[in-house]
């Protein structure tokens, strides 16, 4: 996690420990329930029911080997008390191929890690301009960010980032993304994807 101080320029001004199963060896979610969560459970807070919720609003998979999503909602359900109330996901270094689309639903997300998985396809970011409260994003380590254009492609879906790959948003990225909203790009892309659905 950041600073207190990079946080808070992201727009959280408190940020309660996460609710972390990284490195668990996690193939599929529903592995989940056979697993306790890492040592920052003992600061987390828990609501007061027969099957108690961690009161957090970050939650953390990361280095898992994770092929995709499944069961994502339900089992945010079963483990946190106010899933929607998320800011922070980290799902870095797992081994996905998409964005899957229960990803934007959650609307308060301010901080998205994907780096260190197998997206390929550019069209997958699109995905998350819905999210219009994201300010950090990390897409490294995925055959996308080969693609020419790529931080400014990324930036032209999706605008209201402050960081990319943990390197902040300059005036001038901002400039050139804007060129990279009209290019035909952006058409090819979204026809490639709807050939291969």
């Amino acid at each position: 996690m950041s600073s207190p101080r990079e946080l808070s320029s992201l727009g959280i001004s408190h940020a309660a420990p996460p609710l972390d199963f990284s490195f668990k060896c996690l193939a599929v979610l529903s592995d989940i329930s056979d697993e306790e969560p890492r040592d920052g459970i003992r600061k987390l807070r828990y609501t007061r029911q027969d099957k108690p919720k961690a009161v957090t609003n970050a939650f953390r998979l990361n280095n898992n080997s994770l092929c995709e999503l499944s069961g994502f909602a339900e089992t945010l359900a079963s483990l946190v008390d106010n899933p929607d109330g998320l800011l922070w996901i980290d799902i870095s270094f797992n081994d996905l191929t998409t964005i899957d689309p229960v990803l934007p639903t959650y609307r308060n997300l301010r901080v998205l890690y994907l780096h260190g998985n197998n997206i390929s396809n550019l069209c997958e970011v699109e995905k998350l301009a819905q999210l219009s409260d994201l300010r950090s994003l990390t897409l490294h380590g995925n055959s996308i960010e080969n693609e020419k254009g790529y931080r400014h492609m990324v930036l032209a879906m999706i605008p209201q980032l402050k960081t990319l790959d943990f390197s902040g948003i300059t005036k001038s990225d901002r400039a050139t993304s804007l060129q990279f909203k009209n290019r035909p790009w952006a058409k090819k892309t979204k026809k490639k994807a709807q050939v291969s659905e």
